[in-house]
């Protein structure tokens, strides 16, 4: 018997791919960058081809949930897809923030398909230098 190694396949994504049309609509989360600066901390989420009134933004308990939902622009259509990456239907992704995020003065952005949430640090949770005496 011989084993054959097959370049680039993803089981997981396969599967993960496979059940999105079995459970429709489909449920998927936006690929995110988080990040940390002097200043906060930063969500980014790409929602290409989604409109800002379908997105919702929650932040409670400590915790950011970014969800809303993607229209299918081809519902009921005949094609064949060969690859289908783009998400549709509704999404989610959930973040815990630490504590020491000013919750007064969280905003919001969005920008060609990229939605960015800043949070900034409170005052006395930012690094300060001590002069010597």
């Amino acid at each position: 018997m011989t084993l054959r190694t097959v370049a680039n396949f993803d089981v997981d994504k396969f599967l993960n791919d496979a059940l999105r049309f079995v459970n429709s609509p489909a449920v998927w989360g936006p690929a995110c960058n988080t990040y940390e600066d002097d200043h906060g901390f930063w969500v980014q989420a790409a929602l290409p081809g989604i409109d800002r009134k379908d997105v919702e933004i929650v932040y409670e308990d400590g915790v950011l949930t970014v969800k809303g939902e993607g229209k299918d622009d081809v519902a009921g259509s005949n094609r064949t897809y060969f690859a289908r990456e783009i998400g549709w239907g509704g999404f989610s992704r959930s973040f815990m923030l630490p504590n020491n995020v000013d919750t007064s003065k969280i905003s919001a952005s969005y920008n060609e398909g990229i939605l960015k949430v800043q949070f900034p640090k409170r005052e006395e949770a930012k690094p300060r230098q001590i002069l010597i005496e």
